[in-house]
């Protein structure tokens, strides 16, 4: 098989607008781009290590690269990351990733915010921090988008939400996401949300909390609703949980302003940890009209995005250490990393991440297998 004609990497990059001067492309921007991923997927992660995979992987990388002059410095590839347009690099990989999901029926999109604590930048956190999309399913990268200097992720959300397709698709947010313009924006790009509401949103939390204490004194006689429960328990760490999920359906009461609104949950949380018991009642405000259960596995899988990707970042990858923030580069250099993550996690074989680093950095089919998302479209 030729590599050249089986890599779609390299067509959605093709659009991308190189920021240099002509008379500074002594490389192809393509081709920098990819070495970067490459490396990046193999255990690099600094600018020098960049440039020794390049060169040692010099013949391999030749057989799909056009590399007219050899392996670029790790000067370049600093200034070159640092220079890219992050929002267009954003939209060319969202292309690349949405062309690899290929789910079908409900898609599952977990938006959180995830900081680059060692990338020192004038946030609300004082580092860089980034907004990201990850397809739950398909444990893929959607998008992201930096919080820019002196604002905080909530004016960051919309900007996401607009470069994603959310047609059938199902958003989740957490509290802090709990905002009408982010339904209102969700809903008029044909995709349903799902919101976790607390405090922040004062009215909305007293008013949801009013619909299941009105139901409870009906005994939910008249009242339109479904259950859901469900137990785990484990040995090892002495813990055992127990959720109960309630939803009422076609609530009344809510705050005006909030699109489409067609049923609030209860997750109520029993936690017994060595013998001690907590209670937790979690509530959430929804346009799908699901059962209990899928609801409740909905709200339970939008942390994979925490689990999947952004521990994976910080342990696997090294992000949290990574000072790399001149520029465009820190921004850019994540979105490099959530693509290798996004790339890895299609393979179905075993193995945890660290290791399939390994096994790209030593066999290069397997490499390339990585760069098709381990599949043969």
């Amino acid at each position: 098989m030729d590599p050249k004609s089986d890599l779609s990497l390299s067509r959605h990059l093709a659009s991308l607008p190189d920021p240099r001067l002509d008379r500074t492309k002594k490389h192809l921007l393509g081709d920098i781009l990819v070495i970067a991923l490459c490396a990046t997927i193999a255990g690099a992660d600094s600018w020098p290590e960049v440039e020794r995979f390049g060169v040692v992987k010099l013949l391999w990388l030749q057989t799909f690269l056009r590399l007219p002059n050899g392996i670029p410095s790790h000067d370049t590839f600093r200034r070159v990351f640092a220079r890219i347009d992050p929002k267009a690099f954003n939209r060319c990989v969202a292309a690349w990733m949405a062309g690899l999901c290929e789910a079908t029926g409900l898609r599952h999109i977990a938006i959180d915010g995830k900081a680059a604590r060692s990338a020192k930048q004038d946030t609300f956190c004082g580092c860089l921090f980034l907004v990201n999309a990850w397809a739950v399913e398909n444990r893929l990268i959607l998008g992201q988008e930096a919080v820019a200097g002196g604002t905080n992720e909530i004016g960051t959300v919309p900007e996401l939400l607009e470069i994603l397709d959310l047609k059938g698709a199902l958003v989740t947010l957490d509290a802090a996401g709990c905002q009408v313009a982010f339904a209102e924006t969700i809903r008029r790009k044909e995709g349903d949300y799902l919101l976790c509401v607390k405090a922040n949103q004062e009215g909305l939390e007293a008013a949801v909390r009013g619909v299941f204490d009105r139901a409870c004194e009906a005994e939910f006689v008249g009242v339109e609703h479904d259950g859901h429960e469900e137990a785990t328990t484990k040995r090892k760490h002495g813990r055992h949980e127990e959720r109960y999920t309630t939803v009422v359906y076609d609530p009344t009461g809510l705050p005006a302003g909030w699109p489409d609104v067609a049923a609030v949950v209860l997750v109520g949380r029993e936690r017994e940890v060595k013998g001690e018991r907590t209670d937790t009642a979690h509530y959430f405000i929804t346009s799908r009209r699901g059962k209990a259960a899928e609801l409740a596995g909905l709200i339970r899988r939008h942390w994979g995005i925490e689990n999947e990707l952004h521990w994976s970042l910080d342990v696997t990858f090294g992000e949290d250490r990574n000072k790399t923030s001149k520029g465009h580069a820190g921004t850019n250099l994540s979105l490099i990393r959530k693509v290798a993550v996004s790339l890895l996690r299609q393979d179905p074989g075993k193995g945890s991440l660290k290791w399939k680093r390994l096994n790209a950095a030593l066999d290069e089919s397997y490499m390339l297998n990585a760069l098709r998302g381990f599949s043969k479209n």
